[in-house]
């Protein structure tokens, strides 16, 4: 999973509310003293996640300096370039003759693109990050710090981006046309038209509610209940991303985003080292391979 963002968002606080693990910090924010970096770096973190007793192996890359520089033209074009190295890594070794019985799968199967809360319209760099990137892999948009907003700016401002994301042709997961069947486009159209983009508060501090340790946040006015659905949308983020749709983003990663990506390398004439040329050679199909590992 990869996550994309301008600094100041609370992507890190997010992430490890999420997996409830620490991220660096230092990895995504920077103080007055601290330089920004020239480029966007891209920073892979290993998590392990619990699910109903069984543990899973996860990987989030982040992405320090994107969006924070004076000129941000082509600023995606490194984590465009990452994405289809992995798919690259994972071709080499699918064409291999001694393949390995399970191909270490480090493809980008799901992107949280995080949005500012300004309730206003998207930036132009939202607006061309996601239409580059919506091609090479699975975006989720997620609004950051939902917690400045009031609840009608919130429900105003969801519907703002969703209107600009149709009208500049931006697909964001779930796409629609990868809906099977009229079960998946019933319960898909509910996510794209009520859920998208989840406005979301990140917190990995607790605090005492009703008798309750709870993740949340400290304000003049109570405190801002992470997991609550009352007070944001973080539970059902998390839900779809590592529950309800974990199997999909990794299916539509490798039937349709990773395939494109095969299928162009197959018809390109050489690209490949010498000796690993791929064209005239005939694949089998492989099956869908999952990023998380059962342990």
């Amino acid at each position: 999973m990869e996550s994309s963002r301008q600094s100041g968002l609370g992507k890190s606080t997010l992430v490890n509310t999420l997996f409830k693990s620490q991220v660096s910090r230092k990895a995504s924010s920077w103080n007055r003293e601290e330089k920004i970096p020239k480029t966007v770096e891209i920073k892979a973190i290993g998590h392990v996640i619990e699910e109903g007793g069984v543990k899973m192996k996860l990987t989030v890359i982040d992405t320090p300096g994107f969006g924070d520089q004076i000129n941000n033209e082509n600023c995606w074009e490194p984590i465009e370039k990452y994405i289809n190295e992995q798919y690259e890594k994972f071709l080499k070794e699918e064409v291999n003759i001694a393949r390995k019985k399970r191909i270490p799968d480090t493809r980008v199967h799901c992107c949280l693109y995080f949005i500012s809360p300004t309730g206003h319209s998207l930036r132009p760099l939202d607006l061309e990050f996601m239409k580059h990137l919506s091609k090479v892999v699975n975006i989720i948009p997620v609004i950051a710090k939902a917690d400045t907003m009031t609840l009608e700016e919130k429900s105003e401002f969801k519907q703002r981006v969703r209107k600009e994301l149709e009208v500049n042709g931006i697909e964001f997961y779930p796409q629609k046309e990868f809906d099977e069947d009229l079960e998946d486009k019933t319960e898909n159209d509910k996510i794209r038209q009520e859920s998208m983009p989840f406005a979301v508060v990140g917190s990995d501090k607790e605090y005492q509610v009703n008798g309750k340790r709870v993740l949340g946040r400290k304000t003049p006015w109570g405190i801002i209940e992470v997991e609550n659905l009352n007070h944001c949308e973080f539970a059902l983020l998390r839900d779809f991303v590592i529950r309800t749709h974990l199997q999909d983003l990794k299916e539509v990663t490798h039937n349709i985003h990773y395939e494109t990506y095969r299928a162009k390398r197959l018809n390109d004439n050489g690209g490949l080292p010498p000796g690993e040329g791929l064209l005239g050679t005939v694949l089998p199909p492989v099956p869908a391979i999952p990023c998380p590992t059962a342990e």
